[in-house]
């Protein structure tokens, strides 16, 4: 056996000791490698699901496909239990306009709004010039501070976010984020990626609503605020499509203000405008939720009623006969008008409905418009009806 040079034999044991300690260095070295690859890896996917989502919900092209793209993906690619969203509508102008365009509030639980900042859950005070918008809130979930933004909290919600939606440094809403893992949301965690995400959202739902009221407007008479003729061409052959697969009646009104010339001549055109803005709000008292009024033009209104037969159908139009003919219209404490209508109703009966769409609709108008005119030949302040054979 070699000896050293002080005639000592070499330490076998401490060069087994470090051999031993290298073999562990490398297993955690390993360890640690593996760890942060599947870490890399699970980053990867969460960026590339995210992409996918970023570039879904930019090519939403109304406000229900983005709304119900956002709770439909959003949990299940950022492993969420809960995701609301907030909104800001002071004046119930983006109810009204989506109620307008056929949005169904219902399919949307977890869509909230909200009449001013204030009810955001934000502390809004606190902004400065070094901060102007109000930062991510993250923490623990308490049930009664956080029930605004989490009306149907799932069992066990743990934590949450709630993420401001911007647009040029200006606050439209809320997304909330919530998790029944409680170190999910922490106020220590780095809020960047959720508010690159919040961003996002804030872009599309502007782009879309903004979308969604020019498209109100260009299907909304200025004048009166109902629908105008190019909504009920539209919505006619939708719903006769509809009635068909779903086997129910429609009917069709075609409603007149019996000599409004004389109107125009005796109060100018601006008493005119005021006399039809009456009658529009008058029928639509009688109208349901389901139901569409529209001005076709001039002193001519229409309304489409849903899943309704020609009995009913008719005593909607009498009720809306007697509603305008029962009071005189006030346009000033001085003057006031008597104005009466004339109504015409058409039905599409269960079955009726064979052929093609346009075809359909364009004869259910022309035959209310027949018997329009044998209200006005009739005498005037009447209704005409007629089934369809």
């Amino acid at each position: 056996m070699t000896q050293t040079a002080t005639g000592k034999l070499p330490p076998q044991n401490d060069h087994a000791a470090t051999a031993h300690d290298l073999a562990a260095e490398n297993r955690a070295l390993r360890a640690r490698m593996a760890y942060l690859l599947e870490q890399a890896e699970r980053n990867h996917s969460i960026m590339t699901r995210h992409q996918a989502f970023d570039l879904e919900i930019v090519g939403a092209s109304n406000f229900p496909e983005l709304i119900g793209t956002i709770f439909r993906v959003l949990p299940v690619i950022s492993e969420l239990d809960s995701v609301t969203l907030t909104l800001v509508d002071e004046d119930a102008d983006i109810r009204t306009v989506m109620l307008k365009l056929d949005v169904v509030f219902e399919d949307f639980p977890d869509l909230i709004f909200v009449e001013g900042l204030d009810e955001l859950g934000f502390d809004l005070g606190r902004r400065s010039a070094y901060s102007p918008t109000p930062k991510p809130l993250l923490g623990m979930y308490d049930k009664l501070r956080h029930a605004p933004s989490f009306p149907h909290a799932p069992a066990g919600l743990q934590s949450v976010a709630l993420v401001p939606l911007l647009r040029n440094k200006r606050i439209i809403g809320s997304l909330n984020l919530g998790s029944c893992d409680p170190t999910r949301f922490t106020p220590s965690l780095g809020t960047d990626f959720i508010e690159h995400m919040a961003s996002i959202i804030a872009i599309c739902l502007e782009n879309v609503i903004s979308n969604e009221m020019l498209k109100y407007i260009g299907l909304t008479d200025s004048l009166t605020g109902v629908y105008n003729r190019r909504y009920i061409d539209r919505r006619l052959l939708e719903e006769i499509a509809r009635a068909r697969r779903q086997q129910y009646p429609i009917s069709f009104m075609y409603i007149d203000i019996d000599h409004f010339k004389r109107v125009n001549d005796t109060v100018g055109h601006g008493g005119g405008d005021e006399v039809l803005r009456e009658v529009a709000a008058r029928i639509k008292n009688e109208l349901r939720a389901s139901d569409a009024l529209a001005r076709f033009g001039g002193e001519e209104f229409v309304v489409l009623l849903i899943d309704a037969n020609l009995e009913s159908a008719a005593f909607v139009a009498e009720r809306i006969r007697a509603s305008v003919a029962g009071s005189m219209i006030a346009l000033s404490p001085e003057l006031q008008l008597s104005v009466t209508v004339s109504i015409g109703v058409a039905c599409l009966e269960v079955g009726t409905a064979d052929g093609e769409p346009e075809a359909i609709g364009r004869n259910l108008i022309e035959r209310a418009d027949g018997l329009l005119y044998d209200a006005k030949e009739g005498g005037r302040n009447r209704v005409v009806s007629y089934r369809a054979a």
